[in-house]
């Protein structure tokens, strides 16, 4: 993987007040924040691939946070958007409400790269402040400097 998470993360694709009330929405109102990112060859593919893999079984992390992904090749080099949404989101039949998405495309040709990623954000995310301060950022900034300090004081 290159480098840490907030070094895959970008202002331009973190959307900090999801107006949606459905899982789909949701879905899809983060993952288009990568439509033209430049390494995603194909977003039509991309995105049929997440919706997919989210059918498949439950991206739901636990805790508010979900991670729907694609392992693909559609995708040169990781790709992440962050959607927040502050109501929460049903987000499965047991009931699991999600405030928090991580929408990240992977390529097929690195599983490696996928699991350090998956790895890197269960650590981000399981001390229960360091989830609180990303689901109170302000901003798009604010949230990436919240991942970077966690970074950096968890040592990735």
């Amino acid at each position: 993987m290159a480098g840490k998470i907030s070094s895959l993360l970008h202002p331009s694709r973190i959307v900090l007040h999801l107006a949606v009330t459905k899982r789909t929405a949701a879905l899809h109102d983060t993952a288009r924040l990568l439509d033209g990112h430049p390494d995603v060859a194909n977003y039509a593919g991309f995105y049929d691939e997440l919706l997919a893999r989210d059918r498949l079984d439950t991206t739901s992390l636990g805790n508010g946070i979900a991670l729907p992904h694609a392992r693909t090749e559609h995708v040169k080099k990781i790709v992440v958007a962050v959607g927040r949404c502050d109501a929460g989101i049903p987000f499965d039949d047991k009931g699991e409400i999600v405030k928090l998405f991580f929408v990240l495309g992977t390529p097929k040709t690195k599983p490696g790269d996928y699991l350090a990623v998956v790895s890197a954000l269960c650590k981000l995310l399981r001390d229960p402040a360091d989830r609180a301060s990303f689901l109170t950022a302000p901003t798009p900034e604010a949230f990436i400097a919240a991942i970077a300090a966690v970074e950096t004081r968890l040592g990735l």
